[in-house]
């Protein structure tokens, strides 16, 4: 997350690559502003001025939006929970925060 926080800083916007992995839930590709958490993989992406975190299982099969919370609350530790927004999904939550509320 201190990546993040570095490219937010410094405004550079954070992209997905233009591919997304074929056959990889979700479309989960290996990027810098990604990674895992216990059986979660997630992306993070910047959308003008707010931040996307699409969180998804590693194995494919769907999740709930409290497991996503989970991972959710762990990258943004610190951030008010009712700064959060949440896109609810079947197979991957989507969470979008302020670049400003991400920043200490």
């Amino acid at each position: 997350m201190e990546s993040v926080r570095a490219a937010v800083r410094a405004g550079v916007r954070i992209v997905l690559p233009r591919r997304l992995g074929a056959g990889e839930p979700a479309g989960f590709v290996a990027n810098p502003f990604g990674g895992s958490l216990g059986a979660f993989r997630y992306q993070l992406e910047g959308e003008d001025d707010l931040l996307h975190l699409i969180v998804a299982r590693a194995d494919g099969c769907a999740l709930t939006a409290e497991e996503a919370q989970a991972v959710a609350g762990v990258l943004f530790e610190g951030v008010p929970s009712a700064l959060v927004w949440l896109r609810p999904g079947e197979f991957s939550q989507h969470f979008y925060i302020g670049h400003d509320d991400l920043l200490p």
